[in-house]
């Protein structure tokens, strides 16, 4: 089978197309043919290996310290179809339409995967195309589960920073399905597309500061972790919530140590149970399957232009998603 073979770290063309066994499943394992995968900043970032210094040395003692070793084909969410299962799986059998998120096991560029029954699996919303579901495992299950920790109530006023990639499309929606009033933040070329999925307001990073506009908010939820700290509690509502979806290790400990003024929260991302995770999928599919959100898709690529998808997403101008056509049958 074709795969994308990691074979250093280093910049997008480290990333090469080669021939590599089919794998065979395990006896609580689905052997897939995968249809669609994506490109997230966080692939490109594992890639490169570009993490700071605390994250950085556990994660390459992980992987392997001068080249991939544990793990040599990445990719995190795809969209499939079962082609076998092992003798004592139960939740599926071949033939059905699924979406799944590997976690660190990685390896959706690729035409074939095995994945355990266990795993974070859901059918395919109805709905959906391969290409569109392909993006739920992370940006849909990451904007769930922070917005759900802010216990947003119908009438608040929503800020999302870095509300153009990934998570915060599905954030905008998500937002506005619980009754929500949204603003959400990035470059003068996402604002009209921000808009359009919802958006009452959009403002421009590059021109103005939203900590500095002395508007107050029930949530401000950072998906890029690049909010000023102080800044962002200070804009907070009293009893308001600042949710940090991607913060350094000096927000995480500010988090954790700092006394809020009026009953502020402040919540950093956390690792959650695969029951949990699972849960959240299956509340994304009702959603779509009710026509309530949608997947935004910015560019479509192909395994064999996989480094060219690496070189656009690290631009930071993707709008959406990324998404990597594998299969087209």
């Amino acid at each position: 089978m074709k795969a994308v073979v990691w074979t250093k770290y280093g910049p997008p063309d480290v990333l090469q197309l080669k021939e590599v066994a089919k794998p065979t499943p395990k006896d609580n394992e689905v052997l897939v043919r995968i249809h669609a995968a994506t490109v997230t900043a966080g692939d490109c970032e594992l890639r490169s290996l570009r993490f700071p210094i605390w994250f950085w040395l556990p994660l390459r003692l992980y992987v392997g310290l001068r080249k991939p070793k544990r793990i040599t084909i990445l990719g995190q969410e795809l969209a499939v179809e079962i082609e076998a299962t092992g003798k004592e799986v139960k939740r599926f059998r071949k033939g059905d339409q699924i979406l799944a998120w590997t976690g660190f096991r990685l390896g959706a560029y690729a035409e074939y995967k095995c994945l355990s029954e266990d795993g974070v699996l859901a059918i395919k919303p109805s709905n959906m195309t391969y290409e569109e579901a392909a993006a739920l495992p992370v940006g849909g299950l990451e904007a769930v589960h922070f917005l759900r920790k802010g216990s947003i109530q119908n009438g608040q006023k929503v800020l999302i920073n870095g509300a153009g990639g990934s998570i915060g499309t599905f954030a905008i929606q998500l937002a506005k399905y619980y009754g929500a009033d949204v603003t959400g933040v990035d470059s003068t070329e996402k604002l009209d597309m921000l808009r359009s999925i919802g958006a009452d307001q959009a403002i421009d990073y590059t021109q103005e500061d939203f900590t500095k506009s002395g508007e107050t908010y029930d949530v401000i939820f950072d998906v890029i972790g690049k909010s000023s700290f102080s800044r962002s509690v200070k804009s907070l509502k009293p009893n308001g919530c600042y949710l940090l979806g991607n913060p350094g290790l000096s927000q995480r400990v500010r988090a954790r140590w700092t006394s809020m003024p009026g009953n502020k929260k402040v919540i950093s991302w956390a690792a959650r149970a695969a029951s949990e995770i699972t849960e959240d999928l299956n509340f994304l599919k009702e959603l779509i399957e009710a026509g309530k959100i949608k997947t935004v898709i910015d560019r479509r690529y192909t395994l064999e232009e996989i480094a060219e998808a690496h070189r656009y997403v690290e631009t930071g101008q993707k709008k959406g998603n990324v998404i990597i056509t594998v299969a087209t049958e």
